[in-house]
């Protein structure tokens, strides 16, 4: 038996231990009494761990170590065109070394569950390969669901549909799409249609990167939401960026919000790369690529924060740390009342786990697995405000890392005291 003790537990008003028996959450509460081990958590923050539910991990860190150059034009577009000259040199083995790196970026700042993005559109499924591996050489230390993603398109790039199926057969968890990059927008319809027939023939998940564009006529996330609300599959679907919402007319997006509400779908906005891709044909005023975080939020819509790209030809930064991710996401989508603070933290923990359809077994609940962070502060309002660092990772009542709070060997020292 171990307990942790002399936590704030996120969650819990009159809590401050966590009693462990064989990796398992026993009970959660005070004075909980001996242990075999007891392990003081030093006034600190407990919160279930990170989510980063959406990260194209085949693609980390390809923008430095195959030496070439993004795209120019800071475009969404343009970088999926010269995807492919990276993508002729990645072999599986290069695909996993360049993964870890990614893995161990994320790990370390308090994920512990990763959905990877996973380009299919290759005949030999090099990426897929190295992700299968992973997942499985990984699952003690962190959770990746792999998404069969057709980055090139499953019409635009030739057999894109068909190779998106063979993945599902090989062991991808999720069905992926990109809707608005097909040629026209009949075959970025169809494409959708065929998401949501595969997900149905084969019980995957869905998650459709969807309407990544200013364009406000781009409107396949409406598509998408009424298909699955006619199968009730919304509560395993996921419509990721949707930044065109974010430029629809009030009109159409509260009728839409409201069909939202009627499927359960849930949604995902990557703030820091949308805001860095978007509005790049915009003078002034220059959109920031964002949906409507804070209606979904106010209207009970299921929305997460992610992290996306790690120095690849979409985004030269990233280095996975979801504090950085929403402190940029609640600035850009204007939430930080009292009430909103209290529920910023969800957008990267309790939120992304929803998205991955992994609520019955996450979080910080008596039978659950054993596995939370320790982060450095006291409050909600106190973690979010400094953009604290995590001080522990624990799986399975376990660390997975460990260190200290910054220690200073000369503090500053102003001179005056009050």
């Amino acid at each position: 038996m171990k307990k942790f003790t002399n936590a704030i537990i996120y969650g819990y008003k009159d809590a401050n231990e966590i009693l462990v028996e064989k990796g398992v959450i026993k009970e959660i509460g005070r004075e909980l009494g001996s242990a075999d081990e007891v392990i003081d958590l030093g006034g600190k923050l407990v919160i279930a761990p990170y989510v980063d539910p959406h990260l194209h991990l085949d693609y980390v860190y390809t923008l430095s170590e195959l030496g070439q150059k993004g795209a120019g034009s800071g475009t969404l577009y343009e970088a999926i065109e010269i995807w492919p000259k990276f993508k002729e040199k990645l072999t599986v083995n290069s695909v996993k070394k360049l993964a870890l790196k990614g893995i161990k970026d994320e790990v370390s700042q308090g994920v512990q569950h990763i959905r990877a993005q996973t380009d299919v559109t290759d005949p030999n499924f090099t990426a897929l390969k190295a992700m299968l591996e992973l997942r499985e050489e990984l699952k003690n230390i962190v959770e990746i669901q792999i998404v069969a993603f057709p980055q090139q398109g499953m019409y635009t790039y030739k057999g894109g549909r068909d190779l998106v199926e063979e993945a599902l057969k090989m062991g991808a968890d999720v069905v992926g799409g990109i809707p608005h990059y097909e040629p026209a927008r009949e075959f970025g319809e169809k494409s959708v249609h065929d998401i949501v027939e595969l997900a149905l023939k084969y019980n995957k998940l869905i998650d459709v990167h969807c309407d990544e564009t200013d364009d406000p006529q781009s409107r396949f996330v409406e598509l998408l939401n009424a298909l699955v609300l006619m199968e009730d599959y919304g509560t395993k679907t996921t419509a990721s960026h949707t930044c065109s919402f974010g430029s629809a007319d009030d009109s159409y997006a509260y009728r839409m919000i409201d069909l939202f509400k009627k499927s359960n779908m849930n949604f995902i906005s990557c703030p820091t790369e949308n805001a860095y891709l978007q509005g790049r044909h915009d003078s002034y005023p220059k959109r920031r690529g964002l949906t409507r975080v804070k209606e979904f939020m106010e209207n009970e819509i299921n929305i997460a924060f992610a992290q996306d790209s790690i120095n690849d030809p979409w985004y030269p930064m990233g280095n996975g740390n979801m504090m950085n991710i929403l402190d940029n996401g609640i600035h850009l989508a204007q939430i930080m009342s009292p009430e909103h603070i209290e529920k910023d933290l969800d957008l990267i923990t309790s939120n992304g786990a929803q998205c991955l359809n992994i609520q019955d077994r996450y979080g910080l609940d008596v039978g659950k697995d054993a596995n939370f962070i320790v982060v450095d502060g006291d409050s909600p309002f106190d973690v979010i405000r400094n953009r604290a660092g995590v001080l522990a990772s624990i799986r399975k009542g376990e660390y997975l890392f460990k260190q200290n709070p910054v220690e200073y060997e000369v503090k500053l020292d102003l001179g005056v005291k009050y």
